[in-house]
């Protein structure tokens, strides 16, 4: 007989599991335990989520905090290397790529795509900078590619006939297309199909050996099983642009040496270093927050209503008007990213060297993700002022 949800969470929690990685323990670390421990308990019972993979850093060292079931079918537990999908983090990744060719001169993100793809020089399109692309400001692009494009022939004769809404840089409209016209314009500038870009050359580089496009068959039993609103298995499934879009998996170990990467706590080379920076720079401000190379920021320290605001299904999936940057000093750094089985966030502090990493293998409101983590930056934040 199945169990109940409830059930599933109390067995997993029964074996749950915490890695300090780093300096000796500290007098306040059973408190930040217990903190992600209950917000994480409460949010799997809440949302009938299998498990969850936590990882933190406050500068110092890494904590990862692992909980419930990567497959209920098999009974596999979570660990740090439990692989989930990414869903829209991916797009920091195809920002990166994009980064890195400018770093090696192999593009500019002032460039146009038709300097990249001949069948785009001359048309609307080609108005937009590889920047706008990169910050959902190319002029209206929808959310997603309509469902009859199902082949690169049929893609770009989409792109080829597409009529922007707004004039580029000037309305911010959350987009697939778009990211993932980058993607490709990227690893055209690389000479380069864009999978090879990011594991012969992207992924190495920034240390990551558990990230992946396609898993391989090696790393096949960590993969977590994805679990939809009706908990029926689900999986991604290909898709034209799902690559560069939202197609990526990784494990929250590698994910937290990427946040790491991103707040420059990992040595890489020079040209890495320029491209994290580079999607890290701001373009323009919608509300509360400052829309960069995908990346999307907020003034240190941040309200948890504008957070929440921002991270919203408004902000998401409705055009929003652009306004100009305002200078700021400390910024709170985050990305969410959902598929139908799978949601994940990622949020870092550069100025204070805390970062945090919440994947799960089911889909859940944003707004839930944003409510923990920010509380348990703050209680992080307030650990290193003691």
């Amino acid at each position: 007989m199945r169990r109940s949800g409830t059930a599933m969470v109390i067995a997993g929690f029964l074996a749950f599991t915490t890695v300090w990685a780093g300096d000796s323990a500290h007098a306040e670390e059973p408190a930040v335990e217990s903190l992600v421990k209950a917000r994480a308990a409460s949010l799997m019972a809440q949302y009938n989520i299998p498990g969850m993979a936590i990882a933190i850093t406050d500068g110092r060292q890494q904590l990862f905090f692992t909980y419930g079931l990567a497959s209920r079918e098999t009974k596999a537990p979570v660990t740090a290397d439990t692989l989930f999908e990414l869903g829209s983090i991916s797009k920091t990744f195809t920002a990166t790529l994009a980064t890195y060719a400018q770093a090696n001169r192999q593009l500019s993100l002032s460039d146009h795509p038709g300097q990249y793809l001949p069948t785009l020089r001359g048309t609307p399109l080609d108005q937009a900078s590889l920047a706008d692309l990169g910050t959902h400001s190319a002029g209206g692009f929808p959310l997603q590619l309509p469902d009859d494009i199902q082949n690169a022939a049929q893609l770009m004769t989409y792109f080829r006939d597409w009529q922007p809404t707004y004039a580029p840089g000037t309305q911010r409209s959350y987009a697939n297309p778009s990211i993932g016209l980058l993607g490709m314009i990227a690893a055209t500038s690389m000479k380069m199909s864009f999978g090879q870009a990011m594991h012969d050359r992207l992924l190495p580089g920034l240390g990551l050996a558990h990230t992946y496009l396609d898993v391989p068959t090696a790393q096949l039993p960590l993969y977590a099983q994805g679990y939809d609103k009706n908990d029926k298995l689900v999986r991604l499934n290909p898709a034209v642009l799902a690559e560069e879009a939202y197609g990526f998996k990784s494990s929250a170990r590698d994910m937290l040496h990427y946040v790491q990467a991103q707040m420059g706590a990992v040595a890489l080379p020079a040209k890495l270093r320029e491209a994290l920076d580079a999607t890290q720079r701001g373009y323009f401000r919608v509300g509360g927050m400052t829309q960069a190379l995908i990346w999307e920021q907020y003034a240190y320290p941040v309200a948890l209503d504008t957070l929440v605001q921002g991270n919203s299904n408004a902000v998401a999936l409705t055009t929003q008007p652009t306004s100009p940057l305002r200078h700021l000093d400390k910024v709170w750094v985050n990305k969410t990213g959902s598929t139908n089985g799978f949601g994940g966030y990622v949020a870092f502090v550069p100025s204070r060297g805390i970062g945090v990493v919440v994947l799960a293998n089911k889909n859940y409101p944003n707004e839930a993700r944003v409510r923990f983590a920010h509380e348990l930056v703050q209680a992080l934040d307030q650990r290193l002022d003691k």
